[in-house]
């Protein structure tokens, strides 16, 4: 007996009609496998005597010049491969906060004294502070030792730099670069060059110098770094970049420090050599548009003239040399005079199209340099190299290359190694000296990520290295990021570096170069220096800078502007050699730039929030109609105000009647009435107050039904 069944009819359909499900795959054993057999593989390399390329290492290059408590730990962890064991209850208090570490003016700065005791601890240990070496090795080291060692070396390196912040806490160490893979770098780049040349800013050399640096240059050893070697055989130089940024007698004072150190120094500035590149390359592209456009026409001639004379080929052939030689002379005085005009650029004066005040700022930047010029031939240490000589320099400055000599390199060439800070100009300083952008430019730590090997000519080559945050005493972080050492954009903590700027640049020159006016203090604050707020609110106020939501101004966005305006040299502060006055040093070139700001005649934005498209402004009563301020003592506060009208002005509230008693009403008509007259009960008063009809109350509040409204016109 067969059992009976079921059989849907659709259920044969709906088969067809429904798509099969895909089975889900999972590779997920079998790539866990075949990494880890790779995984094996690269180890038993490593593990042999053979140097294996690894591809991956330059990812690794990473800039690293802060970390966190949680990050360094594991960091200083891996260094060591060791394994570590979590303690509980092994609390350990590193630094207290106490009152003598805050400051009144800005708990992120030193005060006067704080600052004195820093810079006395900086002098005392000085020496302590060191760059890492690389551990000794011979080519027959294997490379997972020696990779081992450089390991150990760099975690020695850096616990000896938390050592000495541990025993003394008053000692601030700078951010310094904490990536392995960068200082690696480093070594390669000193061992390889014959003349290291450490690049700093002018505008503060003392900050960007690593005087440890020079030393480890001394300690290499042998033409290829090998244990074993001769020491002392490199040469160092010091290259102030951005020299265009201070006076003759500005770089006169350096050149008297730098000279009582013992130090070898060169002036330079790769903007203006890129600046003369570029006029260059601009006159020598007229000058071939405008050959171009005399053989064109001299063309066009030619054949008009063969057009009307078909026969005459013989005469149009002994006429060719006459044309030739015009045109080579032609040709010739076109060059002359481009070549004139490029050397006489500075020299040439105003023309008479010119308006008075441009004529009379271009006299005083002529009478400058003409001075520049006499104290420069009095003085040729202070002069500003150009590319050329920047390169006989080198020649000069560096060793004897018979000493590098080798068996595979029998004649080596000269390696020069620039090595320096980030932002101070190392990669444009390589752009001019082979006017052309071969290495990108950066202010961001770790841009140039490993060594460049650029052949400037077949007896030279140039050596970069990636910008390193050498590790310094400093007194802030502020410090740092006006110096721009530290990245503007990463920054938390705005308000320290925007007060530095503040108390370095002149007022005048902040509210001529941005066309604002600063706050001043009121009157309850008592007399005090300009903060930040006193130039990122009316800065941002102007900009139109507002956050999200009340829109108040913007304090953090404008404190970018600024600071990335006074890194790139648009509000000028020099630091001075040790033992000259800041304000003494700086005052010519504020003196120049404050003479520039009023014969510019900038127009100041108002201080309140008025649209970019409004035509006029109406000035404030202390603020005059161009934009200065008429009087610049300090504004009267509000509670002096309130208290001077409330006691002389006859129509303030003082000196009104007053009557005790919630009923009481000292002028008759005061009191209310309703429409017949009556006189209203305080209930009807508070209704009244309220904006209530007087009629009678409801509950409900519903008004009456709506009808239709008729005039009656027409029916009487």
């Amino acid at each position: 007996m067969g059992r009976s069944q079921n059989i849907n009819p659709h259920s044969s359909d709906e088969a067809h009609s429904m798509p099969a499900k895909s089975k889900k795959e999972n590779h997920g054993l079998g790539r866990a496998i075949i990494n880890k057999k790779a995984k094996d593989a690269k180890q038993a390399h490593e593990n042999g005597d053979l140097y294996t390329t690894d591809f991956e290492k330059y990812s690794r290059l990473n800039s690293v010049t802060q970390q966190g408590d949680l990050d360094e730990f594991l960091n200083t962890a891996q260094l060591a491969g060791t394994e570590f064991v979590a303690e509980k209850q092994n609390i350990r208090i590193m630094q207290s906060p106490s009152a003598a570490s805050s400051s009144a003016h800005n708990p992120f700065l030193l005060s006067a004294a704080e600052e004195r005791e820093a810079r006395r601890l900086h002098q005392e240990n000085k020496a302590l502070l060191r760059v890492p070496r690389r551990p000794p090795w011979t080519k027959s080291t294997p490379h997972a030792q020696l990779e081992r060692q450089e390991k150990d070396a760099f975690l020695m390196w850096r616990r000896s730099l938390a050592n000495l912040t541990e025993s003394n806490p008053n000692l601030l160490l700078t951010p310094f670069e904490r990536n392995i893979e960068l200082w690696r770098q480093l070594w390669r780049v000193l061992e390889r060059s014959h003349l290291i040349v450490q690049i700093v800013d002018a505008r503060n050399p003392l900050a960007f110098r690593c005087e440890d640096l020079e030393s480890y240059v001394q300690d290499v050893e042998g033409p290829e770094g090998e244990k074993g070697g001769r020491k002392g055989m490199r040469n160092s130089l010091l290259l102030v970049n951005k020299s265009d940024l201070l006076t003759a007698q500005q770089r006169q004072a350096w050149a008297d420090y730098f000279e009582g150190q013992g130090i070898k120094f060169a002036f330079f500035s790769a903007a203006d050599a890129a600046a003369l590149q570029e006029a260059a390359r601009v006159e020598a592209l007229d000058v071939e548009e405008m050959h171009e456009s005399s053989s064109d026409e001299e063309d066009d001639e030619d054949n008009e003239e063969s057009v009307d004379d078909k026969y005459g080929a013989e005469d149009d052939i002994e006429d060719i040399n006459p044309d030739a030689d015009f045109q080579v002379e032609s040709r010739l005085a076109a060059d002359l005079e481009a070549a004139t005009k490029l050397e006489g650029k500075v020299e040439a004066p105003h023309s008479a199209g010119v308006p008075e005040e441009t004529a009379s700022s271009a006299d005083e930047v002529e009478h400058f340099e003409e001075n520049e010029d006499e104290q420069v031939a009095k003085d040729p240490r202070i002069r500003v190299l150009d590319v050329t000589e920047l390169e006989d320099l080198f020649v000069r400055e560096a060793p004897d290359l018979t000493l590098f000599a080798t068996e595979s390199v029998p004649t080596p060439r000269l390696t020069v190694g620039l090595v320096g800070y980030p932002n101070v100009g190392k990669s444009s300083t390589i752009n001019a000296l082979i006017g052309a952008k071969k290495v990108s430019v950066s202010s961001t730590p770790g841009k140039t990520k490993h060594f460049q090997t650029i052949h400037l000519s077949p007896d030279l080559i140039l050596c970069d290295c990636p910008g390193l945050v050498f590790p310094q005493f400093a007194n802030t972080k502020a410090e740092l990021v006006c110096d721009g050492v530290l990245p503007i954009d990463q920054i938390r903590e705005w308000s320290a570096p925007v007060q530095l700027v503040v108390s370095r640049v002149p007022r005048q020159i902040l509210e001529g170069t941005y066309g604002i006016v600063m706050r001043t203090p009121a009157e309850e604050e008592g007399v005090r220096e300009a903060n930040a707020e006193d130039l990122l609110v009316p800065y941002a106020i102007a900009r139109g800078f507002a956050r999200a939501g009340k829109g108040e101004p913007d304090e953090s966005r404008a404190a970018r502007y600024i600071l990335k305006d006074y890194v790139n040299t648009k509000l000028l502060y020099c630091h001075p050699p040790v033992g000259i006055d800041s304000d003494e040093f700086n005052s010519p070139s504020r003196a120049l730039e404050i003479r520039r700001l009023e014969k510019l005649g900038k127009k100041k934005a108002p201080t309140t929030r008025v649209g970019k498209d409004s035509d006029a402004f109406i000035p404030s009563p202390g603020q005059s109609s161009t934009g200065g301020t008429d009087n610049m003592s300090q504004p009267s506060a509000h509670k002096s105000d309130a208290l001077d009208r409330e006691f002389f002005n006859t129509n303030a509230m003082g000196n009104r009647p007053y009557m005790n008693g919630r009923g009481s009403r000292p002028m008759p008509h005061q009191r209310l009435v309703a429409d017949d007259g009556r006189t209203l009960t305080a209930q009807e008063q508070k209704l009244a107050a309220l904006g209530y009809g007087l009629g009678a109350g409801s509950k409900k509040h519903k008004l009456p039904k709506r009808t239709k409204q008729r005039s009656g016109k027409g029916y009487d």
